[in-house]
This record gives structure tokens, sequence and C-alpha cells, in this order.
């Protein structure tokens, strides 16, 4: 098998669109971060129940996990440079209805607009992030997903130092950062139909190189249903860390608020950092032995989290927020060189998937934790990583390099 030159097959990478693309992804999911924030403060001043909080998310994350692939398969068959600034427009008037919204119901219809807005962004942004890879593909998605972790990251911070002291008014701050949003994603909207014009003149139309061997229909479908389930068992419990582990340590260490917040950013912000350094890791060593990485070294840290003292709390929250997450962009790039034809619908799936089993995650925890209370909940919830484990069965793949 010859060696090629993958950057001459795939092109320059156009890095001032990778970085833009993103902090609007930053900015798209520290707007969807405002509502795991909010539930410490509408717990303790509403007096919702855990189900109620779980029923929220049910419904940001249902309405994205829904949309998200039909968007996908939509700009698959016909791209929608200015979806992207009508999307974060979407969020925009979520966040102002949450910001003022006197009753629960119109909390839920805040939800939807911001869940829509970010149904048409993702599947459409991890276009861009493609588009503009060139031969850094593992590496422009790292940035792309980097940024959409960082901004949920910002979620205990968020609720610790903006919505305790201001209350549910506080989250109308967030208005500003959808306005830069819009208005960097007009200028990227820009350039996205002006690459599509010139491919359109040069009637040529880029085709993504996969890392994996020639498959069979069948053997494609059991591999994207592998990497569903790898990405129902993370996605559970990432949900069950940024929404409900809060209260286990509020519960079973006494910490405050705010104090608990900063421990849910620890594992966030190392999510962050796993999920940029899982692109270029898969670029060299390959997607599956990333994935592979990525869910065998969290299960013995994740059985052991429930039972341990604080101070070790913060070394496996670290552990785990980073191992956890190292497959987050490496999935979606999987996905997509598994049905290279339809990128826009295998992000819209990956990505989409990981929202809706995180909607119906959020309402499983919160209905045990109401029956079973915190501490048991925590304890289930410590084996879901097992799971991942049917990633000893996904196909082989290889480096793009050695192609040929």
């Amino acid at each position: 098998m010859a060696t090629v030159d993958s950057t001459h097959k795939l092109g320059n990478p156009v890095y001032p669109v990778m970085f833009a693309i993103g902090v609007c992804h930053l900015f798209n999911d520290s707007l969807q971060a405002v509502i795991p924030a909010m539930f410490p403060v509408l717990a303790k001043e509403i007096g919702l129940t855990f189900t109620q909080l779980g029923l929220i998310s049910f419904v940001l994350n249902i309405v994205a996990s829904l949309l998200q692939p039909v968007v996908g398969f939509i700009s698959d068959k016909k791209p929608m440079p200015y979806a992207l600034p009508i999307g974060m427009t979407s969020s925009f008037i979520g966040m102002l209805g949450l910001a003022f919204a006197p009753e629960y119901w119109i909390i839920l219809v805040s939800v939807i607009f911001l869940g829509f807005g970010s149904a048409v962004f993702h599947p459409e942004g991890s276009r861009v992030s493609y588009m503009a890879a060139g031969s850094k593909r593992g590496l422009s998605q790292s940035i792309y997903q980097v940024g959409g972790n960082s901004g949920q990251a910002l979620a205990p911070l968020i609720s610790a130092f903006i919505l305790v002291p201001f209350g549910q008014r506080g989250a109308a701050l967030f208005l500003v950062v959808a306005a830069v949003g819009i208005f960097i994603l007009s200028k990227i909207s820009a350039w996205y139909k002006k690459q599509l014009e010139e491919e359109k003149l040069s009637k040529t139309k880029k085709v993504l190189l996969s890392s994996l061997p020639s498959l069979t229909k069948k053997q494609v479908v059991i591999a994207l249903t592998l990497l569903m389930v790898i990405i129902f068992a993370r996605s559970f419990y990432v949900t069950n860390m940024t929404n409900f582990y809060i209260f286990h340590l509020m519960e079973n260490y006494g910490f405050t608020i705010q104090k608990g917040q900063l421990f849910i950013f620890i594992f966030l912000a190392l999510g962050a950092v796993g999920t940029f350094f899982g692109g270029p890791m898969a670029d060299r060593m390959g997607r599956k032995n990333v994935i592979l990485l990525s869910v065998a070294v969290p299960i013995p840290l994740s059985l052991i989290l429930p039972y341990v003292p604080i101070w070790v709390v913060v070394i496996l929250l670290t552990l785990i927020g980073f191992f956890i997450m190292l497959s987050f962009s490496v999935t979606v790039v999987y996905a997509q060189e598994l049905v290279p034809s339809k990128i826009g619908t295998m992000a819209g799936l990956t990505v989409g998937l990981a929202f809706g089993m995180g909607a119906i995650g959020a309402v499983v925890i919160g209905i045990l934790m109401d029956h079973l209370g915190v501490y048991t909940t925590m304890i289930i919830v410590s084996v879901l990583p097992i799971i991942g484990l049917v990633a000893l069965a996904l196909p082989k793949d290889r480096k793009i390099a050695l192609q040929g």
C-alpha cells in the first residue's frame, strides 16, 4: 500500500474559520449550559422536584437530538449557509424567555427555542469544521468540539458566580453572548456560501477520504450501532455528572452550591481538554484505539467514585473527565468515515444522539433520585461506563496518510 500525500488530496486547513466556528460552538453550548446551571437555584428557590428538573433537561435535549439528524440530512442534499445565524437567533429568543419566565411552562417553551437553535447549529457547524479542515480533520473536529465542551464546562461557574448571586434574571447576561455569536456566524456563513459557489464553478465536490477499510452495508450498520451504544453510555454518565452530581456533593460531603459547582467544573474542564487531544491523537494512532482508551480507563475510576473521600474525588473527577471525553470528536469523525457521503447526517446523528441520551438520562436519573435517593442513584450510574466496552468490536481503522 503506497503512502500518499493527504495534504494534497484534502487541501490546506483554513485556520481562521476552524477557530471561529470553535468559538461559536463555545457560545452555543454556554447558552445551553445555563439550563443545568440553574438547577440548584430552581430547586432551592422554586422548590422543583428532581423529576421536574429532569423534564427541563429532557425538553431541551430531545428537541436538539430529534432535529439534528433531520437538519444534517436536509443540508447534505441542499447546504444552508445562513442556517447558522438563524439557529443562534432562535437561541437568543430562548434565552430571553428563560431569563424572564414567571412560570414553569414558559421555561419549558424557552428551552424548546434553545434546543432548536442547538439542533441547527451542530450539524452545520460540524460541516463548516470539515470544509475548513483540509488535511487536519481530527484537529479541526477537536477544535470545534472543544469549543462546545468548554461552553458546557462553564455551567458550574455560571451557576456559582452569576445565577446564585443574581438569580434567574442573571441569565439575561447571556443575550450578549448570543448577539456576538449571530454576528460571527453571519461572517462564517458568507465564507461557507463562497466555498459552495467555488465548488459549483469548478464542478468538483470534496470527497471524504476514509481511514476505514471497505465495509459491506451490514458491517456499516453494525459499526454505527456499536458507536451509538458507546455514545449512549458516555452521554448518560456525563449528564448525571453535569446535572445531578452537585446534589451528591451537597448531601454526602456538606458542600455549598458554589463549592460543589467548582468540583463539577473540574470534571467538565478536563473533559474539554480531553476532547481537544482526542482528535490529534486519533490522527496519529487511529480512531478505534482512542475510542477504546476513552471507554476503558474510566471504568474502574467511576466504579469507586461514590465511595472515596473528598480529596480522592478531585483526582478521579480529573481523570474520568479527561478520558471519557477523549472520544467525543473522534466518534463524530468515525461515523462520518463510515458513511462518507452523509457528512451532515452523521454529525447530526452522533451529536444528536448524545443530546437525546442526555435527555433520557436526565429524566431517568431524576426519577431514581426522587425514589431511591441521591447516593443509591450515584452507585447505579457508576456502572454505566462498562457498556462502552462494545468498542472492542468496532472495525479497525488506519491513518489516512497510509491510504492509497
